[in-house]
């Protein structure tokens, strides 16, 4: 975990100009109550669907926070909405984000990997063998698979603390992000 200093105006503005699925500004939304900012890879990641099923066992302990889930996503929305649906995250914020402008916005720094090359790290064969593969399954790219994941915690527009992985498989502390 990692936080960085960048100026309010600088959130503001890449905040301001991203509207959810449900047609609300990202940045009101942050104004409104604190957001833990979430950035997946794509719905045929099993990593994926971990962050999604992770966040739903958190959701009675962010809403005692006050803290309100929004997720990032390469996948059309129909195909979001039956992930979420099945993880009972129906009523969540979600960004459609097909081109990765935000996944690319320097705000964020988030990279790109070549996905066979992950496969390949002792972090993600450990991440399938402690049982996520058996879990969540796998599916096919619905997205971009070289795109990296992320998780940011936002109060207004500022970035008070951030998860940028390392690994498609990082295992993301959501508490201490969220504290």
């Amino acid at each position: 975990m990692r936080t960085k200093g960048r100026s309010r105006e600088e959130v503001a503005a890449a905040l301001g100009v991203v509207t959810t699925e449900a047609g609300t500004n990202l940045l009101a939304l942050a104004e409104a109550t604190p957001v833990l900012l979430i950035f997946l890879r794509h719905f045929g990641c099993v990593f994926c669907r971990q962050t999604i099923s992770d966040i739903s066992e958190l959701r009675g302990e962010m809403k005692e926070r006050g803290v309100r889930p929004v997720f990032v996503h390469l996948g059309t929305p129909a195909i979001a909405k039956a992930h979420f649906d099945y993880y009972g995250l129906s009523d969540v914020e979600r960004v459609h984000d097909p081109q990765a402008r935000l996944y690319q916005n320097p705000m964020f720094g988030l990279g790109r990997v070549s996905p066979f090359v992950q496969l390949l790290k002792p972090a993600v064969v450990i991440g399938w063998l402690k049982g996520s593969i058996f879990k969540h399954g796998i599916g096919k790219i619905q997205g971009d698979g070289e795109q990296m994941p992320g998780v940011f915690f936002l109060c207004g527009p500022e970035i008070v603390r951030e998860h940028v992985h390392k690994t498609i498989a990082d295992v993301v502390d959501y508490r201490a992000l969220m504290a």
